[in-house]
């Protein structure tokens, strides 16, 4: 689905897949690739929508649990492009990664960066993303804003009526209520979890931020 002139959403397929985001340009960034088993639908999607996976060079993500990363060696693979990762990720990767694959009894969706990211900004073309970090769900939580087109991908930090978990490793509930505090105070068109769906529109992402504010983050 085209949400802005650049910026493609793509809607999770199964259980223990997440939402995918991709942003076109010189090269083109995808945000969570999700879960390896549903890639060729992905892929497929792409398709329909005329985007090459070749065409995309960034592959990044809003955290490190497998449902949002599991996808990142295989597409690089078959588009050739690079997976970048935040240094706070890079930092929290044996805790988030292996540690919150042992939970569910299941072996780490492991991969290896092929650089890190600098700063708080990632460019490509005139794609411009600030990346913020929201901690709380979990430590390395990172969100990627546009400003020019006030998106916000924003992992699982916040939901369409509801927030990410706290009780995997590095959960913290008091850090997310500050994190989503944080965030209520952008400038937002488009809202973009990483699971079920976005909230479209001004009014309704101010709405969203107030239900939650006054709803679920007192039993936080």
């Amino acid at each position: 689905m085209k949400l802005t002139n650049n910026l493609f959403f793509y809607p999770e397929q199964g259980m223990f897949d997440c939402n995918t985001y991709v942003f076109t340009g010189s090269p083109g960034i995808i945000i969570d690739p999700g879960n390896t088993s549903f890639l060729s639908g992905l892929v497929g999607n792409l398709k329909k929508d005329g985007i090459d996976p070749k065409d995309i060079g960034i592959i990044v993500n809003t955290h490190l649990h497998g449902d949002h990363c599991a996808a990142n060696e295989a597409f690089k693979e078959l588009s050739g492009a690079r997976i970048a990762i935040h240094p706070v990720q890079k930092k929290n990767y044996q805790l988030v990664v292996v540690d919150g694959a042992r939970i569910f009894g299941m072996p780490p969706m492991e991969f290896k960066e092929d650089y890190s990211l600098d700063g708080n900004r990632l460019s490509s073309g005139e794609t411009e993303l600030e990346m913020i970090p929201a901690p709380g769900h979990t430590p390395d939580s990172i969100c990627f804003y546009n400003r020019r087109d006030r998106t916000l991908v924003c992992g699982d930090v916040i939901f369409a009526m509801n927030t990410g978990r706290v009780d995997l490793p590095g959960g913290n509930g008091e850090a997310l209520k500050k994190s989503i505090e944080a965030l209520s105070e952008l400038d937002i068109e488009y809202l973009l979890p990483g699971h079920m769906d976005i909230v479209p529109g001004a009014e309704k992402v101010a709405q969203n931020f107030d239900f939650i504010r006054s709803r679920v983050l007192p039993w936080l």
